[in-house]
């Protein structure tokens, strides 16, 4: 479905570049106080179109909607492509609603050039837009790369410390080297079309089009594996982590809102590899789902000894993270129903801690729990909000987090138990890290006289918070509007791959009417 025929105008190229010319206007604006005012009504107005276009959105197809497509690049069949699925539209929403939570804090983050920092947050929140709705490979890749650099410059400006060079210059070599085996892998899937078509055929990195004629089975085990590299450092997966410490630890706490709420190695791996490498994807599950593991119970228990807040945050990302590609690689619909909702709760309890972390740090100039302690006596709204979002973080029944944890587990016991079983370990070592953190920086004594004058959450934090907590508690007590949005989409990729795996025995069948139509049309 058009965006002309279903809203009436290109609501998601608006998205894309409306945030890019206000970043641009912003420099443009004398006062400071103004332009922050400006960057707030730019990044309320971008998530005003993100409702309207979630609003819109017609639920039970698998179909994309609010499409746009124009011919790019004749010579080498890259085009223009953009829409939304059941998977996709649930991210737009969720990154206006992040940034829209940077910019309060960006008062409390930057000390100097605060204009340029909004400038490349609002750059940074269009090209992320591009990111969830492309559906061009190379159009896609254009995005994932452009956002490497305000997040760089973000890190190395405004970082915290000597080493926010460092950690800068370790970001940005891992993406890096995550990028070239990504890009490699969308060039041969653009040949293997070449090779399957017609003469005279060019080529296509068009989603639909490559879903309609799958690579062949040699093929899909390279590219599986080359997009799995760049996509598994970005999530980031072990042994490819050890990036994202660094840049919670000594980032601004605005970049690290981005790096931890919205997990763009996880939906590369769910836009992209299942669909377009559902053979591979089969075979070398146990690898993923393995790595997965690994990453879970590794990073839970280090985050269990973590005395900085920041640090804790970082290890537990990468713990969700792995318990999220355990849900994805168990490929049953319960699995991959229950890893997308573990993402958009990522996207909510914890960029909502970290929210509050930045809130902590900006009054007690620390993360350290050495500065803490008898937090909720003196800041008790800033203390509520932060349980809920950590134990949202960890799957409390009534919050967000429960539904999805539910179903990934589920999933794993209906492909195999142990897997499922390693998960559970996870799932009790995330609850200990968080409560015994949560014990001991808000509660006991107050040690440090700065927490005695310390000052609870304004209006515009409480109610920043109010709205976050809001939708945790929504979908956690209801969590039906979302699956409804979700299911068909999900539902063709689970069928998809079903019939990758019937068909899998003889290597011409895949390549058949039957296998060409499967899934998302």
């Amino acid at each position: 479905m058009t965006a002309s025929a279903q809203i009436g105008f290109p609501i998601l190229s608006t998205m894309i570049f409306f945030p890019v010319f206000a970043a641009l206007a912003l420099r443009l604006i004398g006062d400071e106080a103004m332009a922050r005012r400006a960057a707030l009504a730019a990044a309320g107005f971008e998530l005003l179109l993100a409702v309207l276009l979630l609003v819109g959105f017609v639920p039970g197809t698998a179909a994309f909607q609010y499409s746009e497509r124009h011919l790019w690049i004749e010579t080498i069949g890259a085009s223009y492509h953009l829409g939304v699925d059941g998977i996709s539209v649930l991210f737009i929403p969720l990154t206006a609603l992040i940034t829209l939570m940077v910019m309060l804090l960006g008062g409390n983050g930057t000390r100097f050039m605060s204009k340029a920092y909004l400038s490349n947050i609002l750059i940074l929140q269009g090209v992320t837009m591009g990111i969830f709705a492309s559906l061009d490979l190379i159009l896609f890749y254009v995005f994932w790369e452009l956002a490497l650099v305000p997040l760089y410059l973000l890190i190395k400006l405004w970082g915290v410390g000597l080493q926010r060079q460092y950690a800068s210059l370790k970001y940005i070599i891992y993406m890096l080297i995550g990028s070239a085996p990504l890009l490699v892998g969308i060039i041969l899937l653009g040949i293997a079309y070449q090779n399957g078509a017609p003469p005279g055929t060019t080529f296509s990195f068009d989603l639909v089009t490559l879903m309609a004629s799958p690579a062949p089975a040699h093929m899909q085990e390279l590219v599986f594996f080359l997009m799995l590299a760049g996509f598994a450092i970005k999530g980031p997966l072990l042994p490819f982590h050890t990036w994202m410490p660094s840049a919670l630890m000594h980032g601004p706490v605005g970049a690290g809102i981005f790096l931890v709420g919205l997990k763009l190695g996880t939906y590369g791996l769910l836009r992209f590899v299942l669909p377009l490498l559902p053979d591979a994807s089969q075979n070398w599950y146990w690898l993923v789902v393995g790595a997965g593991l690994a990453s879970m119970v590794y990073a839970a228990l280090i985050a269990l000894v973590q005395q900085n807040l920041r640090r804790l945050l970082a290890f537990a990302s990468i713990s969700h993270v792995g318990l999220v590609m355990v849900g994805l690689f168990s490929m049953n619909a319960h699995s991959i129903q229950g890893g997308l909702m573990m993402m958009v709760n990522m996207g909510l309890a914890s960029t909502g801690l970290l929210f509050l972390t930045g809130v902590i740090y900006s009054r007690l100039g620390s993360s350290e729990l050495s500065a803490m302690g008898g937090l909720a006596r003196q800041v008790p709204r800033l203390a509520f909000f932060f349980f809920l979002f950590g134990v949202a973080s960890i799957g409390l029944p009534g919050t967000s987090g429960f539904h999805g944890e539910f179903l990934t587990l589920m999933g794993a016991f209906l492909r195999h138990w142990e897997v499922a079983s390693i998960g559970v370990i996870g799932v009790i070592l995330s609850a200990g890290y968080f409560l015994w953190y949560y014990e001991r920086a808000f509660f006991g004594p107050i040690s440090n006289r700065a927490v005695g004058g310390m000052r609870d959450l304004s209006r515009s934090e409480t109610a920043v918070c109010s709205v976050v907590a809001a939708l945790i508690l929504a979908i956690g007590i209801y969590p039906t509007p979302i699956t409804n949005v979700s299911s068909a989409s999900i539902a063709a990729l689970v069928t998809r791959i079903e019939a990758s795996a019937v068909n899998r025995p003889t290597p011409m069948a895949k390549a058949g009417p039957d296998a060409s139509t499967a899934g998302v049309r």
